[in-house]
């Protein structure tokens, strides 16, 4: 829509690039194009606004197949106003002065003429197509068939319309045809399911059946190395068992040849020494017999020559050397006490020695 403002009884018009605009005065085009902006009086100007972008018209209706099965087609025509003056000539695209807006809808117009021209060339492929085939290939030939319509149609040209593509979205039957066709593709769909779960379950079985064959070869193939293994260290064992037999014989034999070294140093030794104790003790006897010998031998010149002094002494010389050996080995004697019998008695004797 234009943009229309309102300066001191004038109207200025700034319309957009993709929109064309006629303006007429007293029956004379005054401005033709499109994005044009001027300035122009309400009551002597007669607009038009034409659009001249790509435009999409989405359209649904019925047909019926050749087998008096009903469908509902959708579809899309795209298309442009390519000359604008045959476009204004042949439709209303007139614009209220003051405000810009169409006084009535071309492009309702436009759009029936379209779907109705579009809508006629797809009933008639349609009609001479049966439900399967137009289920299979019916959106290619609706939409061939709707386009070189469109194309030949002498209207378009004539109102100034061109068409730009055609696009057929979707081709479906009503509900209830429609369930009933997916009933066998939704059995053959399970069933291949079916089928690739059977395989699938087949298949695992294989390889359960294959995993446990291998499980058991490696259980038996563990049991033979375990069995290897078990004579292996039965003959590192009895190998082991000889050869510590092997060494204890010859550690008996180092400890035996070095007990008998052992015994052989110490007899050896205690011979030596008891010969070194026997020479020692004869040495020692010879000394002592010699000593005794010659302790004797002066001990008889010691008597001789104590014989020979007291064979010249007198009498009373030995009886006091006799009298003090004897005080010299009498006990100390601190006091004596002596009774009038004892004394008596001494005296008795002392006067019989004399007179004797």
């Amino acid at each position: 829509m234009a943009d229309i403002t309102r300066r001191f009884g004038w109207r200025h018009l700034r319309g957009a690039p993709t929109a064309h605009i006629r303006h007429h005065r007293a029956g004379h085009l005054v401005h033709d194009g499109p994005g044009l902006s001027f300035w122009y009086r309400s009551l002597t100007a007669a607009l038009s606004e034409i659009p001249v972008d790509d435009r999409e018209l989405a359209m649904t209706f019925h047909a019926r197949t050749h087998d008096f099965q009903d469908v509902s087609v959708q579809a899309t025509v795209t298309y442009r106003i390519s000359d604008p003056g045959i476009a204004a000539a042949r439709l209303d695209f007139s614009i209220d002065p003051d405000t810009g807006v169409w006084r009535g809808a071309p492009l309702e117009h436009l759009s029936t003429l379209l779907t109705e021209t579009a809508q006629q060339h797809a009933l008639d492929v349609l009609a001479r197509t049966p439900l399967s085939e137009a289920l299979a290939d019916g959106v290619a030939a609706v939409r061939e068939r709707v386009a070189a319509g469109l194309g030949v149609e002498p209207r378009l040209p004539a109102t100034g319309i061109e068409v730009v593509a055609v696009r057929v979205m979707a081709l479906r039957p009503e509900p209830e045809v429609e369930r009933a066709l997916r009933t066998p593709a939704r059995e053959q769909i399970q069933q291949e399911a079916d089928r690739a779960t059977y395989e699938r379950r087949a298949v695992a079985v294989e390889r359960e059946r294959a995993i446990a064959e291998n499980e058991l070869a490696s259980r038996i193939e563990l049991a033979r190395r375990e069995e290897q293994l078990v004579e292996q260290r039965g003959t590192n064992t009895r190998r082991e068992a000889q050869e510590q037999a092997a060494a204890d014989a010859v550690r008996a034999e180092a400890e035996a040849a070095r007990t008998v070294r052992l015994a052989d140093a110490e007899a050896t030794r205690s011979v030596r020494l008891a010969e070194a104790e026997a020479r020692r003790t004869v040495a020692l006897g010879e000394a002592e017999a010699r000593a005794a010998r010659e302790v004797g031998g002066a001990r008889a010149e010691a008597q001789a020559a104590w014989l020979r002094v007291h064979a010249d002494a007198d009498v009373a010389t030995l009886h006091a050397l006799t009298a003090t050996r004897l005080a010299e080995n009498l006990p100390h004697i601190d006091s004596v006490t002596v009774s009038p019998d004892v004394l008596t008695g001494l005296l008795a004797r002392l006067g019989n020695g004399e007179r004797a």
